[in-house]
């Protein structure tokens, strides 16, 4: 059945899109540029995402709407944190009507990629679009030998890219276009979400994730994927005159060994209060009231190997 809407001629389309791809393809910045605001965390450090975030394109020039579904990157797991992240990534394939796999400009396409791409040629009726991402940094000569390169991928493991589309999220370059050549792969349906969400994560989660990303800053090379950041509560400060409202948030960072609080904590305690402040201001500016963060450093035994602490902590 065809959904119209009122004074429209094309039939109104909506669907789920997922950006796949290994770890730093640039999977979290494109869907924070389609979306037109960060909805979820970025870091130059691999497996920054650790979870499923969708974020919500509104399009009414071309009367869709395009749900982004952001993965973490598809890995050789070490940890059972690992195996988890990519049972998500998975499951999330199965579930979606397009398909984006994000390989970077700069980088030769390796085993890491070919491993995905293997998996993808087994999905045989999702459409897959090939993007070729962080195009800003290469030269044009780079540019056509990757472009070729990822042909040559889809037509060596039998997948027929719906598109193969170079774009770059930080510069802005072929961003609009991207969205432009996913909407058509969408199936017509109504609108999946109101007008006006950009995100369905809730926003307990999303403040712990902005925590966490401020956390990761400073000690990407001490301690890249030991960090995890859970927000205990949410209240709106007592007493406060209706003018001037205060929301105190109380979040636990936790990490897996003893010796690894110092580095996060860092001298005389300047290192977390720099990670307060920095996530206090996007806080901030996603809920869109002055926040109170109360940030505790805690240790959970190497939670990412235990199944308990990863329920615990939400994995």
């Amino acid at each position: 059945m065809s959904v119209h809407t009122p004074g429209s001629e094309a039939p109104h389309r909506a669907g789920f899109a997922c950006f796949v791809g290994r770890p730093n393809a640039g999977k979290s910045t494109l869907t924070n540029a389609l979306v037109g605001q960060k909805v979820a965390i970025t870091s130059n450090r691999p497996q920054t995402t650790r979870h499923t975030v969708r974020g919500i394109v509104h399009r009414p020039d071309l009367n869709a709407q395009l749900v982004l579904v952001d993965t973490p990157g598809l890995h050789k797991p070490r940890t059972l944190l690992g195996e988890r992240l990519n049972d998500v990534v998975r499951t999330t394939w199965a579930e979606v009507d397009v398909i984006g796999f994000c390989l970077p400009a700069d980088q030769k396409i390796g085993p890491g990629d070919r491993f995905i791409a293997k998996e993808l040629a087994g999905i045989k009726k999702t459409p897959k679009v090939a993007i070729v991402t962080k195009t800003d940094l290469v030269d044009s000569k780079t540019l056509a030998e990757q472009l070729i390169a990822v042909d040559r991928l889809g037509s060596e493991l039998g997948i027929e890219w719906a598109e193969i589309v170079p774009v770059s999220a930080v510069g802005g370059r072929q961003v609009a276009l991207l969205g432009d050549l996913l909407v058509p792969l969408l199936p017509e349906s109504p609108p999946l979400y109101p007008e006006g969400d950009l995100t369905d994560e809730p926003e307990q989660v999303m403040v712990a994730e902005l925590i966490r990303e401020a956390a990761l800053e400073g000690v990407r090379d001490e301690l890249p994927h030991s960090i995890a950041v859970v927000v205990e509560e949410m209240l709106p400060r007592e007493g406060r005159p209706a003018d001037r409202p205060l929301l105190d948030i109380h979040a636990n960072v936790y990490i897996e060994r003893p010796s690894q609080k110092g580095i996060v904590i860092g001298p005389k305690g300047s290192r977390l209060k720099e990670v307060g402040t920095k996530s206090r201001k996007h806080i901030e500016a996603l809920l869109g009231t002055p926040v109170f963060l109360d940030l505790h450093v805690k240790v959970a035994k190497d939670w990412q190997r235990d199944p308990k602490q990863l329920r615990r902590l939400g994995f």
